[in-house]
């Protein structure tokens, strides 16, 4: 961590003060404009059918692709990054699932949202009661799933997010992103973002002194942080 007396925010009277936020906001309305035009895209990027048979093992039992969208035309999937081998979940991944509230807004939508990982189905279950998550967990074990849609490279776990749209009986997908792409996902750093001291990582453009770590370092499980 680097830190040392840092650069305050200049101190000057409201008036002033309500001049830059004049400013900056004209800035947050770009970007607001520029994130709506960018949606707008995605809505209108092409799809690809997909073909293969995958199968998932969750708490009812073996599943295909199309049962996960639990009957809605939308799924949105979490590549939750636990490997086979692994004792517990990714930090990251976890965060993003701390975020995940009641899907009952998602439904309410007509979209459904799960998570599934490489890990055998008895470990995801264990884990998922740890963090006291109520997200619906699906196994991946021996299936190709994870590596047809870049979540597994060379046996490696990565961060990803898959869309998929159903029409009928037939499964498409629409879009993914993967590693700093599910950031869009992770409210806590929407929220440091508006303080002083931003996200105090040491990639950010930032007042001398302001404290930082390298990126994503001081991420836990959200029962392992000391100082909470």
């Amino acid at each position: 961590m680097t830190s040392s007396d840092p650069d305050w925010p200049a101190i000057v009277d409201r008036a002033a003060w309500d001049d830059a936020r004049s400013v900056l906001l004209q800035q947050e309305k770009a970007l607001t404009r520029m994130k709506d035009a960018v949606s707008a895209a995605r809505r209108r990027m092409p799809m690809v059918e997909v073909r293969s048979d995958y199968a998932f093992e969750g708490a009812n039992g073996r599943v295909t692709l199309l049962d996960l969208f639990d009957g809605r035309p939308q799924l949105i999937v979490q590549h939750f990054m636990f490997g086979p081998d692994w004792e517990e979940g990714c930090d990251g991944c976890s965060m993003m699932a701390d975020h995940i509230g009641p899907l009952s807004h998602l439904h309410a939508r007509r979209t459904s949202f799960v998570l599934t990982s490489r890990a055998p189905l008895d470990r995801l279950s264990a884990f998922r009661d740890r963090m006291g998550w109520q997200l619906p967990w699906y196994s991946t074990v021996g299936d190709a799933f994870n590596t047809d849609f870049g979540a597994t490279v060379d046996g490696e776990e990565r961060q990803a997010i898959s869309v998929f749209l159903r029409r009928g009986d037939r499964v498409f997908h629409t879009w993914s992103t993967f590693g700093r792409g599910e950031e869009t996902f992770m409210l806590v750093f929407d929220l440091l973002d508006l303080t002083p001291f931003g996200r105090q990582e040491d990639w950010e453009n930032s007042p001398p002194g302001v404290p930082q770590e390298p990126t994503y370092s001081w991420m836990r499980l959200s029962d392992r942080y000391e100082n909470d």
